[in-house]
């Protein structure tokens, strides 16, 4: 439903800000825009929120959406044997599948995002320029956020066609939101440094998933003597995704840089590659975004890899973890790293409930006392009832939704 006129959100528990302050206030919005935030605004149509909790909506910070066509194919094989292009089982099956079966597959994950409260995701999109176009046709006019890194068959191998390189970059940065690369077994440095300067040039953002594997990290430094991690770092890249086995001083080096870190901890005991660092980052003052990964390994339900990670970061270390620091990791980590890495914020967008932000929100039935771990440890989706994004309502109260 489009919001053509005023609405009122009013008696919920609002996690309000880029703190999350819980506050009882009404929430008033008009044409897509947060206008007043207090106990005693109410105009137009109104959201009775009694009982529940406003949150901010959700960022699911890495997703392969096109791996939706092969959901739980390939169950126990490598790493390398179910991902690594270009003849990983899911570069497989994107190559023989019919660019509409594509689209609805994408639109049915997109679907289940919104019913589980993410309105924003980051996607690494293969299949080039072309690829990027079938995901921009598969979420028009959904009421999600698709921030979509490409890349391109030409950035592989040791000695690539730089100018092939050169032109296949710049149509996707043309198209779509930047590049979100494989990995540096995959990409000569040359490629990864053009990359992340051209990306920088036009407000895009650069990403690449490092250290995912023991094996990958080893070969990186038999190569070159740096880690991947530390090669990102070195290359200025905007975003790391995994880090799951980092060596040396990588913390070190991630901390004192600007580029960003997505954590997979679901997918990363899918795929037997082993534990992130999770306290060690926290503790760097390190503040991570969260994904869900692979479709085919994972549903992409961003509270079921909050409360994973969670639990397994308390069982693992064997300390308290406040439920606060992971929900943060889904919704306004990314508002934090305004500071340090501008251009990310500014294409994902603000993720915060305040005034004069547009309105990103999700309204949830509050189910404990603690509203993250209400949010973490027991919602499902049948607890979601309102979806929220800028001038789109989704209403999930009476099983509505944007098809009715």
């Amino acid at each position: 439903n489009k919001l053509l006129f005023m609405l009122t959100i009013e008696n919920g528990l609002v996690l309000k800000g880029s703190n999350l302050d819980l506050v009882y206030e009404n929430i008033l919005i008009d044409d897509g825009v947060i206008i007043e935030i207090s106990k005693e605004v109410k105009e137009g149509r109104t959201i009775d929120a009694s009982g529940c909790i406003v949150s901010p909506s959700f960022l699911n910070a890495h997703v392969h959406i096109g791996d939706s066509i092969i959901k739980d194919e390939g169950d126990g094989l490598s790493l390398s044997q179910m991902v690594k292009p270009p003849n990983g089982i899911k570069h497989k099956a994107l190559e023989n599948a019919e660019p509409g079966d594509i689209v609805q597959a994408m639109k049915s994950s997109m679907d289940d995002m919104l019913s589980s409260g993410t309105t924003h995701f980051i996607d690494y999109r293969e299949g080039g320029v072309e690829g990027v176009k079938l995901l921009r046709k598969a979420s028009c006019n959904l009421p999600i956020n698709p921030i979509i890194l490409g890349r391109d068959n030409s950035f592989y191998g040791e000695d690539p066609d730089m100018n092939l390189v050169k032109r296949q970059l710049h149509k996707l940065l043309k198209y779509g939101d930047g590049v979100g690369l494989s990995g540096f077994g995959e990409i000569s440095a040359e490629v990864s440094e053009l990359i992340s300067s051209e990306c920088a040039k036009h407000n895009k953002i650069s990403s690449i998933h490092t250290a995912e594997s023991i094996n990958a990290q080893n070969k990186s430094i038999e190569k070159t003597g740096l880690s991947e991690i530390q090669r990102a770092v070195d290359s200025s890249l905007d975003q790391v995704v995994h880090c799951t086995n980092p060596v040396g001083d990588d913390i070190k080096h991630l901390k004192e840089s600007n580029t960003s870190v997505v954590l997979c901890p679901r997918a990363n005991a899918t795929l037997n590659v082993g534990i992130p660092p999770i306290n060690d980052i926290l503790c760097g003052n390190i503040h991570p975004l969260i994904g869900s990964d692979n479709i085919m390994l994972n549903a992409p339900n961003i509270m079921r890899d909050l409360e994973f990670s969670l639990k397994l970061a308390r069982a693992y270390y064997r300390k308290y973890f406040n439920p606060k620091l992971f929900f943060e990791m889904a919704t306004t980590n990314i508002y934090k790293s305004k500071k340090t890495n501008p251009r990310l914020y500014d294409v994902v967008g603000k993720t915060v409930i305040e005034e004069g932000s547009s309105p990103q929100l999700t309204i949830l039935r509050k189910l404990s006392k603690n509203p993250y771990l209400s949010i973490i440890n027991r919602t499902e989706t049948k607890n979601i009832l309102y979806v929220m994004n800028k001038n789109t309502l989704v209403d999930y109260s009476n099983n509505q939704n944007y098809n009715d």
